[in-house]
């Protein structure tokens, strides 16, 4: 009798502290949501020379519109898009040769493979970084499609007077369909919305602080020299948040924006290839299993325990369900997602979240993870 009471007082108190911190997380959602970068419908021009760079490896089957949205960009005068096949078998750089005709902007190169200590993409971009002449370089995934304005708004934004940053990533638009990718995609924005104070990370050096994606990503070229370059991150999984980690530990200043108005990627098809993708690269996330650990029991408290304490007629463990929809569809709104009814099954993203990272760490203290053909 004792130790059910002890164990009914413990779950009380947890299901209290995870309601407790899924309402201080939305509500500092709603701060950094005001304060969130946004970039301008109508951007002023670019007076500087600017290098779009487009790792590609067996992209022939959506580099096209990637291509054709870079070739349709307004507002730069000197711009080059450079374009690295990186060890492709499907013909991508004939696709990017009969998207770009004889445009003289665009420049597709071969490139060589991986040398020891170095993973595909940082060394791909790596490549592409000493073959560009632009003083902000511009890295674009292939499989980003972006508006007309997309890159004189993001420079825009890099530049800007009052608080210029040297590595900027405005997020584009998750395009998700299917039930996997639509109940774990979202959670990529909601979580640095929810967890990560935006204006302080602009501000700080802390490699804490970085948050990145390097499906659109902006460098200054003198910055990324002064953080050691690509090989900075050669053996990185996650490259661009280390990339954003060594500009800000060589003294630079990193930082993100809403960039679903003028960039979308449509990153996986279903489960399959979901599933691969992130359990190639969570346990980077990290650093450490017993980190890794820790991030998934916090998850488990705030997102998975209250709306379980719900269930049995708990209120504070409504509270806490009802504040963590509301942060994910806080996040949906602002960046173009589907909010409802997808908002409603967030502890379904997290406990898959949660069981991806758990077989990520496996799969990487195995040795068995790859990806694109490489292993990682």
């Amino acid at each position: 009798m004792v130790t059910s009471r002890a164990a009914g007082r413990a779950w009380s108190a947890a299901v209290d502290a995870g309601a407790v911190l899924a309402v201080a997380a939305t509500a500092h959602q709603v701060v950094n949501l005001r304060a969130l970068r946004t970039p301008s419908p109508r951007p002023p021009d670019v007076g500087e020379p600017v290098s779009v760079l487009v790792p590609a490896r067996d992209e022939a089957h959506r580099i096209g519109p990637t291509v054709r949205s870079l070739l349709a960009q307004v507002g730069v005068a000197d711009l080059e898009i450079l374009v690295l096949d990186d060890g492709s078998t499907d013909g991508t750089a004939d696709v990017v040769r009969a998207a770009t005709g004889d445009d003289d902007r665009v420049r597709v190169h071969t490139g060589t493979p991986p040398p020891g200590g170095w993973l595909g993409k940082p060394h791909a971009c790596a490549q592409l970084a000493a073959l560009a002449r632009g003083r902000v370089l511009v890295l674009v995934d292939a499989d980003v499609v972006l508006a007309p304005h997309a890159v004189a708004a993001a420079v825009a934004l890099l530049r800007a007077p009052d608080r210029p940053l040297d590595l900027l990533c405005p997020w584009p638009r998750q395009l998700a369909d299917g039930v996997a990718p639509r109940l774990l995609q979202p959670l990529q924005v909601w979580s640095w919305t929810s967890l990560l104070p935006l204006r302080r990370a602009e501000r700080s050096h802390r490699p804490s602080f970085a948050a990145a994606n390097g499906q659109f990503l902006l460098v200054d070229a003198a910055a990324l020299a002064r953080a050691g370059g690509f090989g900075a991150v050669a053996g990185e999984v996650l490259d661009d948040i280390g990339l954003a980690r060594a500009v800000m530990a060589s003294g630079g200043h990193a930082g993100v924006a809403d960039g679903s108005t003028v960039a979308s990627c449509r990153m996986y098809e279903g489960w399959t290839d979901l599933s691969a993708g992130y359990r190639k690269s969570l346990w980077s996330a990290f650093g450490t299993t017993p980190r890794a650990a820790a991030v998934a029991a916090a998850l488990a408290l705030v997102y998975l325990v209250p709306p379980l304490a719900a269930l049995g007629g708990s209120r504070a463990g409504l509270a806490g369900y009802a504040a963590a929809v509301a942060g994910r569809a806080l996040a949906a709104r602002r960046t173009g997602g589907r909010v409802w009814p997808d908002a409603l099954a967030h502890p379904l993203s997290v406990a898959g979240t949660i069981g991806l990272l758990a077989a990520s760490v496996a799969g990487h203290r195995r040795g068995t993870l790859t990806w694109k053909g490489r292993v990682l």
